[in-house]
């Protein structure tokens, strides 16, 4: 059930489409490949694509893993949606 509730509320939904992965990945290639038709030069490009590679790996992995483990937690935990109650406070 939670399972289902999770495919339903996937991260790629909140976000426009200039956040979407095809757009992300798009965008990557072309800066890499820009880069290189333009200049021409690997000490350009290569740092380029590292940079695109750890851009990639940050929104294409990690953000996606820690919404999925916020949804898991949030789903897990009923009632947890709101802050702390003062009053439960010692």
């Amino acid at each position: 059930m939670a399972d289902e509730a999770m495919a339903d509320d996937s991260l790629w939904q909140h976000k426009t489409w200039w956040c979407q992965p095809w757009s992300i990945l798009l965008s990557g290639v072309a800066v890499v490949a820009g880069s290189w038709l333009l200049m021409g030069r690997w000490w350009i490009s290569a740092p380029l694509a590292a940079a695109v590679l750890l851009w990639w790996w940050l929104f294409l992995v990690l953000v996606p893993a820690a919404y999925r483990a916020e949804a898991a937690g949030s789903a897990e935990r009923p009632g947890t949606a709101g802050p702390p109650d003062a009053a439960a406070s010692p």
